[in-house]
């Protein structure tokens, strides 16, 4: 049995949470709000995330930062890439023996274009730092709690803390994979949201599978050019965090970033959906970021490029649609990675 810290209690961490309590391990949730915290561990819900879920009785929260962090030597970073850098500088403030740090937010800064593996370093002493693990892959939280099977992957530059990290997650349902190539990892991961925007607003304007097909395809593309230019592993792209995590974000209604995307095809404005999503959409920052990448690495990201003028530029989605169609023609295969 293991004493670790969720640090993070929207879906994705509260699923990882249970997914760790019923492996046996001793785990505390944190949460800024004390009221989720009361909840939790009353009533053994988290309604506003998981609604149709009854969280294990052994699993308890907190809101307090200093509990949290003393509870754990392994803490699990499952927060908003945007609340990273606060977390961090929280935590530092109680950190006194090393610990591992396993991060399984999916996103780039813009602007510095950090992964979050690089964030982490930034924010934390190194000599209080056993090692940065990414866990990412196709999974959704709501079909976790479900014990639906799961497949992600562990990466670590050391695989002794990436196996270590297999051995916490690991059961029945929730199959965990290892690989050493960190970047490829984070980058896929990060990515995929935004080609998922861009499948959501095609299934809002109504368009079918083949657009569909195309968005998934070109889009890999995309990533797997700028990842492997930033040093990824290209074989990583055709992966749980590659492929698999771009097939299911493109494909799902539990998406987030699906969903946003269908309400933009649907013509409403940006900052109607994010007010009725009510939660994080991930995509929207890191669309911001994959453009400055494109430009940083000079990798052409149409697709991304596209995006970026839905998002920011107010162009139509259609007129998007329209001018990806009749661009210059090309070979498939020239230049795919």
């Amino acid at each position: 049995m293991e004493h670790v810290t969720v640090f993070g209690a929207g879906s994705w961490g509260t699923a990882l949470a249970i997914v760790l309590a019923e492996n046996g391990h001793n785990t505390l949730l944190w949460t800024h709000r004390q009221d989720q915290a009361n909840e939790i561990n009353d009533q053994h819900t988290n309604k506003k995330y998981l609604p149709e879920t009854n969280l294990p009785e052994l699993l308890t929260a907190t809101s307090d930062m200093k509990q949290a962090v003393n509870h754990a030597s392994i803490y699990v970073m499952a927060v908003p890439t945007k609340a990273i850098r606060e977390v961090c500088g929280n935590v530092v403030n109680h950190l006194s023996e090393k610990a591992l740090f396993i991060h399984v937010s999916k996103g780039i800064e813009p602007d510095s274009l950090l992964r979050i593996s690089e964030i982490l370093e930034q924010s934390l002493p190194s000599d209080l730092v056993q090692d940065i693990v990414v866990l990412s892959g196709p999974s959704h939280a709501e079909e976790v709690v479900l014990h639906h099977p799961t497949t992600i992957t562990a990466a670590c530059k050391n695989i002794k803390s990436a196996e270590k990290t297999q051995d916490l997650f690991m059961n029945g349902y929730f199959r965990v994979y290892t690989n050493t190539d960190v970047i490829g990892v984070e980058i896929g991961g990060a990515l995929k949201n935004v080609i998922a925007l861009a499948a959501g607003i095609s299934d809002g304007l109504g368009y079918g599978d083949n657009a569909k097909a195309a968005l998934i395809t070109r889009g890999l593309a995309e990533i797997s050019r700028v990842g492997v230019k930033m040093g990824g592993n290209p074989f990583t792209f055709s992966g749980l965090s590659g492929m698999g995590d771009l097939i299911v974000t493109c494909t799902s209604v539990h998406s987030r970033n699906w969903r946003a995307g269908n309400m933009l095809g649907k013509g409403m404005k940006l900052h109607e959906v994010l007010e009725k999503m009510g939660m994080v959409v991930e995509g929207v920052r890191t669309t911001k970021a994959a453009y400055q990448l494109s430009t940083k690495y000079e990798v052409p990201m149409p697709l991304t490029a596209a995006l970026y003028d839905v998002l920011f530029n107010e162009k139509v989605p259609k007129d998007a649609v329209d001018e990806l169609m009749i661009r210059m023609k090309k070979r498939e295969i020239d230049n795919l990675i």
